[in-house]
């Protein structure tokens, strides 16, 4: 028989660990929530489940954590953030008396504003003439005419950079085809969105093979950090315009190019045909298909994220909020060190790694074993200890690589453009539609990444691919390697 005061005890730790998944699927409904959709409704059956079990449950008393605030963000001056824009207009305003009289006052000095305006964009035409010539003194021979420019769409009527314009809204500043096609009629270019649509294969067989390209040199680097994200597909064998589950799947190294690449699957054979036979270091998450695909690939070493160790103590905050907060400090004494070893090359790093973070993380060791003891298996303060001690070996197998960082986060940011995009246009429009949007995200991003314009960057890449020939280098094209023109003239 369980004494009163046991009983009285389990009811309270019951209670907290109730209200701190009611409290988390509350942020998942209302808040900014995970870059991975919950179903709604699930959501909202399991919040109503739990709140009937939780009214059922005394209160029990609250830990109030407290965390200082960091120092005030220093406000930019708008007249510092619009520096760079070229003055189109000086307007100089005259006092009445000055002008009905200018004889009897002089100029002492002056006072500017500014305003910043916007000019609506303007489609233009640019017209391509090639004169046709005949010779005057043999009258037999063809006449002569120049050769036409190589185009994407050779034929029609688009730009490389009226095509750059359309990759670069639906992916970089998430507009679907037909907002753009809105916007294009009210500019005065009736162009619809099969047009674009069209226009975005032409774009994506050209610019293919310079993401394989890439993908080559980021593999062979040694170094890959990996990722997949979830969006949907609109299948035409479903029924009733259904859709199904798709992935990109992402690779990276931080500071340098991201590789997406589309797959109808999440299965663990996905990994091995992404990765191929790569060899080196490989962090990512703790999705099974990546720890199994380094243990059939001796030369691979997979590393854990501590973003993701954190990221549970977090949510553990408002159920526990001394214990977790303390095993917070912990970890983050470890990014403290990071910061300060920003600039150390990889071996310097490493051997710092192993002086400083030991102490450290036998600490946090003995702390997560002795939580896991205390808390109730299914809280949120025992799955993060178990998470933790689970990929223990993986987490610290950063001290013997100064090169990796101590989380994916990089990886992650990268894949964040899709998911905005895909709240814009919902669900790929055919599961072949992927392969285009993997393509034109990696080299989107990637521009980024590099500090180019996108924008910029295609309608360069654009204008000179359709003159390349298979023999000619493409290495000047990647985006690592790019230069805007102004650049390269001078």
């Amino acid at each position: 028989m369980v004494a009163p005061t046991d009983e009285v005890q389990q009811l309270r730790e019951e209670n907290a660990v109730l209200r701190a998944q009611i409290e988390w699927l509350k942020k998942q409904l209302f808040g900014p929530g995970k870059s991975e959709a919950l179903d709604r409704a699930q959501l909202l059956l399991k919040l109503g489940e739990l709140e009937k079990l939780a009214a059922t449950t005394r209160p029990t008393a609250t830990i109030t954590y407290e965390r200082p605030a960091g120092p005030a963000p220093k406000r930019t001056l708008p007249a510092e953030s619009f520096a760079h824009l070229p003055v189109k207009e000086t307007i100089e305003i005259v006092p009445e008396l000055v002008r009905a009289d200018p004889s009897v006052y002089e100029r002492i000095g002056e006072e500017r504003t500014f305003e910043v305006d916007i000019v609506p964009p303007q489609l233009f035409k640019r017209e391509i003439v090639r004169p046709k010539f005949r010779h005057c003194l043999d009258r037999n021979r063809a006449p002569l005419l120049a050769p036409a420019p190589a185009r994407i769409a050779l034929g029609g009527f688009a730009s490389a950079g009226l095509i750059a314009w359309a990759l670069t809204a639906k992916y970089a500043d998430h507009l679907p085809l037909y907002r753009q096609e809105r916007m294009l009629a009210r500019w005065g270019a009736p162009i619809s969105r099969q047009n674009l649509s069209d226009w975005t294969g032409l774009a994506t067989a050209l610019l293919e093979p310079l993401v394989k390209r890439m993908k080559q040199a980021l593999l062979a680097g040694g170094y890959v950090v990996v990722d997949e994200t979830p969006i949907r597909c609109n299948d035409p064998d479903l029924r009733d315009g259904k859709t199904t589950q798709g992935w990109l799947w992402a690779l990276s190294h931080p500071g340098g190019d991201v590789i997406f690449e589309w797959r109808l699957s999440r299965r663990h054979e996905e990994a091995e045909k992404l990765l191929g036979k790569y060899q080196g270091l490989l962090p990512s998450d703790a999705y099974e298909a990546y720890p199994a695909y380094a243990k059939t690939h001796p030369g691979v070493v997979w590393l854990g994220c501590w973003a993701h160790a954190r990221r549970k103590f977090h949510e553990a905050l408002a159920e526990a909020p001394v214990r977790a907060g303390f095993v917070l400090r912990l970890i983050g004494h470890l990014y403290h060190y990071e910061s300060q070893w920003r600039r150390a090359g990889p071996a310097l790093r490493a051997a710092r790694r192993q002086g400083h973070f030991g102490l450290t993380l036998a600490l946090l060791k003995k702390t997560a074993q002795r939580l896991q003891q205390l808390a109730l298996p299914r809280s949120q303060l025992g799955q993060a200890c178990a998470y933790l001690l689970g990929h223990w070996a993986p987490l610290t197998a950063h001290l013997a690589h100064g090169r990796t960082q101590l989380d994916t986060n990089a990886v992650e940011n990268a894949i964040r453009p899709s998911k905005l995009g895909a709240k814009n246009w919902l669900f790929v429009g055919h599961p072949d539609a992927g392969d285009r949007a993997a393509v034109l995200y990696s080299l989107i991003i990637s521009a980024q990444r590099h500090g180019h314009d996108p924008h910029a960057y295609l309608k360069d890449v654009l204008t000179q691919l359709p003159t390349i020939t298979t023999n000619d280098d493409l290495g000047p094209l990647l985006p690592s390697q790019w230069k805007p023109a102004a650049t390269t003239a001078s």
